[in-house]
């Protein structure tokens, strides 16, 4: 399954991802005036036309030995699309691992583990509430979808230069965090130093014995 989407992202088939890139820029696109039943109904009947029209046409070629009787979509029939036991609890111990990593981190940021990953986290929420007045989550969801398929491919042909933009970028970030860090600990209240003990009163005591 990886090894397909990413075949799709890499633009490896060009005819397979153009389909799978427009059809679903515009299948989002239509969301913006259509409800998601009309878009998924429609697209669904469009999908069925194409195959019946397919199948019919093959059909009528059998029937007047034009071809030698193959299903269009035999391939398609045939591929192994089941899971097995293995690859079910494979996939449910990813997806419970993934909601109990998030679940701790979403505890560890909120409840300041880090004050410095609470701060960053505060200050992502902060810039999403500007986001949210600009846009919304469907035009986001189609930048994604937009991004996923092209970044891949320019990171392909453009490797080299990339990282190291990313390498300067990484460098830039560990300094800013070092100095906020560096920041937050000066600010921190210390401690006043413990008061020294008070030392025996033995002189006196000797004195009053004598």
């Amino acid at each position: 399954m990886a090894s397909k989407v990413a075949d799709l992202l890499y633009w490896r088939d060009v005819t397979k991802t153009g389909l799978v890139f427009t059809g679903l820029v515009v299948g989002l696109a239509s969301l913006f005036q259509l409800s998601a039943i009309s878009v998924l109904s429609n697209l669904g009947l469009g999908i069925m036309f194409f195959t019946l029209f397919v199948r019919l046409t093959y059909r009528s070629m059998d029937l007047v030995r034009l071809n030698d009787g193959t299903h269009p979509f035999q391939s398609y029939l045939d591929e192994d699309s089941t899971l097995t036991d293995e690859d079910t609890i494979r996939v449910v111990e990813k997806i419970v691992l993934l909601i109990a990593n998030l679940i701790t981190e979403l505890k560890r940021l909120i409840f300041i583990d880090s004050t410095v990953d609470s701060l960053k986290f505060t200050f992502l929420l902060y810039l999403l509430t500007y986001v949210g007045l600009q846009t919304n989550g469907l035009t986001l969801l189609i930048s994604g979808v937009i991004c996923a398929f092209s970044l891949p491919l320019a990171y392909k042909l453009q490797q080299a230069r990339v990282d190291k933009i990313i390498s300067v970028v990484t460098l830039l970030v560990d300094k800013t965090k070092e100095t906020v860090e560096l920041i937050v600990s000066l600010a921190k209240p210390h401690p006043p130093p413990a008061p020294a003990p008070t030392p025996a009163p033995t002189t006196k005591l000797k004195l009053k014995a004598k």
